[in-house]
């Protein structure tokens, strides 16, 4: 089963963190980074999707998607 989640955050080195703490657990881009801005915070806001493939298993939208194995 294929999982897909979409981070998201403003364009700081947290946001890039956070991508790489995903790669690192093989979780794998999934398209372009999209980039905005934000006018009520007067910041760049910043996204990025990956997906990972996991066992299959029943889908379950209770559970996170970091518990899937």
């Amino acid at each position: 089963m294929m999982i897909y989640r979409f981070l998201s955050g403003d364009d700081d080195s947290a946001f890039c963190h956070k991508v790489t703490k995903a790669l690192s657990e093989g979780w794998l881009l999934y398209g372009a980074a999209h980039y905005v801005f934000d006018a009520a915070s007067g910041k760049m806001r910043c996204g990025q999707a990956v997906t990972k493939e996991v066992e299959d298993q029943p889908y379950d939208p209770e559970k996170k998607l970091v518990d899937y194995v």
